[in-house]
């Protein structure tokens, strides 16, 4: 911390699925004025993601899963994304290989960590630690499809980086983590590895 931000004021809103909070800040601009200001943050812990391809059979694997936010702002029934979960006190290796087992029914050995970042700072705390993986058809030993009693109901999905690529184009893939991902996957050819 440093003296040119203070919190005056912070309130828990609510906790539920994660912590809102409404915080006063006072902080000193860039230009050396003085500026108080409230914001509302949400936090739900860190989380990690993974994006999955098999250079073998030129694909990756997403998942598909109704998410409650885009259905309320645009009435979309589901969202196709990157295999993704929160640590809930685990290192970030070790949760993802767990969430790839639990949403796609693969087995996976150590991923590749590539980066970590923030999705929405302006709003949202979470931090989020990106992977990636080879997997092969043989490496899936479960069904998958998530955990009924967190509510997960996943369909498991394997298109080409191209299919993928023009998902993107068409707006049938507008997750923020997973067009990184694919991005990340043609930027360093990992087809061709």
């Amino acid at each position: 911390m440093n003296d040119a931000v203070k919190i005056l004021r912070r309130e828990v809103v609510s906790r539920g699925f994660g912590l809102l909070e409404r915080v006063t800040f006072w902080r000193r601009q860039f230009d050396g004025k003085p500026q108080e200001i409230e914001r509302e943050f949400y936090d739900t812990g860190p989380g990690a993601t993974i994006l999955l391809y098999d250079p073998e059979r030129r694909c990756i694997l997403l998942v598909r899963q109704f998410r409650p936010a885009v259905y309320l702002v645009e009435g979309r029934d589901s969202l196709l994304e990157t295999c993704a979960g929160k640590l809930e006190g685990a290192e970030a290796p070790e949760r993802i290989v767990m969430e790839v087992l639990e949403e796609t029914g693969v087995r996976i050995g150590a991923p590749t960590f590539l980066f970590s970042a923030y999705m929405s700072p302006g709003v949202y705390a979470e931090k989020i630690s990106f992977f990636t993986a080879r997997y092969s058809a043989q490496d899936r030993i479960a069904a998958g499809g998530g955990l009924a009693d967190e509510g997960e109901d996943i369909d498991v999905v394997e298109p080409s980086l191209d299919e993928a690529l023009d998902m993107i184009a068409r707006g049938e893939i507008e997750d923020a983590k997973t067009i990184l991902l694919i991005h990340y996957a043609v930027l360093h050819k990992l087809m061709e590895s």
